[in-house]
């Protein structure tokens, strides 16, 4: 039975892991164009502006492989990027832009039920929450999605750094909370900050489970 929290040998997996290359290889703006179902993946989602592509970029030690979008809500693109040839990571256009339309919303909607529910080789997905303002609305909407979709999500707190012990501890049991009405939630939550690298050892080790051993990659 795998444990929640990762091993000793996990963390060191992790680390090699991430230290390998990791590349941009496709941008999919429909799920017609989605890339070949060669390698597990792990699908990165949140609000926008919640720290995601900071996140994903202190996860492989790069300054700049993930970009925010300078207009929050107006790329539906999928980013692929190719972990070493044993892990895809994807970042998921984000949700929750306050002057999008309902029709734009309702288009995210559908275009991202379709890859989540549709995608054979999709691990997981996590699911970032900004650690500084909790959950929010859109939020719990997309935890309805994912249990629909049937895939397990795993809840990380972004931006951990702002918080006291006291006020993180509060945020985690909120989450923790949330997380246990829905079937298809991890039941650990993890509390990251790309700037003082909390909690990204910890993750680098979780999503080394997913990936191809590095004896069997193509």
């Amino acid at each position: 039975m795998q444990t929640v929290l990762p091993t000793e040998e996990e963390l060191e997996e992790g680390r090699r892991l991430f230290a390998g290359p990791c590349d941009f290889f496709f941008g999919a703006q429909t799920i017609e164009q989605l890339p070949p179902p060669d390698r597990a993946e792990i699908a990165f989602a949140g609000r926008s502006n919640v720290g995601k592509s900071s996140l994903i970029n202190a996860l492989t030690g790069r300054k700049a492989l993930a970009r925010a979008s300078s207009e929050p809500g107006r790329t539906k693109q999928l980013n692929f990027f190719n972990l070493g040839g044993r892990l895809s990571l994807v970042d998921m256009p984000g949700y929750g832009f306050a002057k999008a339309s309902k029709a734009v919303k309702e288009d995210w909607q559908r275009t991202m039920f379709a890859y989540l529910r549709g995608r054979p080789n999709l691990a997981r997905v996590i699911l970032l929450i900004d650690g500084r303002v909790g959950l929010k609305a859109s939020d719990r909407e997309v935890c309805d999605l994912l249990d629909k979709a049937a895939v397990v999500f795993q809840i990380v707190l972004t931006k951990c750094d702002a918080l006291s012990a006291s006020a993180l501890a509060g945020r985690q049991k909120e989450v923790e909370a949330l997380a246990g009405t829905h079937a298809a939630a991890f039941p650990h939550i993890v509390a990251t900050s790309s700037t003082t690298s909390l909690g990204i050892a910890e993750l680098r080790g979780i999503m080394a489970r997913f990936a191809t051993p590095a004896d069997e990659r193509s």
